[in-house]
């Protein structure tokens, strides 16, 4: 887009220089410069795209994975889930990674909500499925992703979000989604 096509507060990008480009990020430093015209260098973290799945069982619960993360040193429940591979289909990705993980394989799953984790610093498309039950694919969980995996009642999710036992971006924007379709009587 040409400079007199800009918006007045669209940021100008000088350019950028990648400062580690590995198989799932690309982490570079961009020279920015404000509508003002303050100038400095912003990390920028190229990502690929990553699909999770929420799955509720008939007796409204989700299936979830207790998992440790050592970048934050904590115990958490999260959604099953991964990266895209190049040119993967979304929605196979999502049901893929949720057998993987979990042992259980989706029942039809459709998308319920896109997201960006930190627009200002990461470029990375997160798309959430809903499926509507699973059936036990006959495997075990995979160990290197999950302590253990429990079906969790609807009920208790916002307990477990406020008591941060529920934290990653995706699990907490997906569940919030389905706990308005739930309010909304559209689930």
């Amino acid at each position: 887009m040409a400079t007199d096509q800009r918006r007045a507060s669209e940021w100008t990008i000088h350019g950028e220089r990648i400062v580690d480009d590995t198989r799932r990020a690309v982490l570079s430093i961009a020279e920015v410069e404000l509508p003002n015209g303050v100038k400095f260098e912003q990390y920028v973290l190229r990502v690929p795209a990553a699909a999770m799945v929420i799955v509720v069982d008939d007796s409204e619960r989700v299936l979830m994975m207790w998992r440790h993360r050592f970048i934050l040193d904590r115990w958490v429940w999260e959604l099953p889930g991964g990266y895209l591979d190049h040119g993967e289909d979304p929605a196979i990705c999502a049901a893929r990674e949720v057998e993987e993980e979990t042992g259980w394989r989706p029942r039809a799953i459709e998308p319920l909500v896109t997201f960006q984790p930190m627009v200002g610093t990461i470029d990375q498309t997160n798309i959430v499925y809903l499926a509507r039950g699973a059936d036990h694919a006959g495997t075990a969980p995979d160990i290197n992703e999950a302590e253990r995996v429990e079906w969790i009642p609807l009920e208790d999710i916002e307990r477990l979000i406020r008591s941060g036992e529920i934290i990653g971006a995706g699990s907490v924007s997906g569940l919030l989604a389905v706990l308005l379709l739930k309010a909304q009587a559209k689930l």
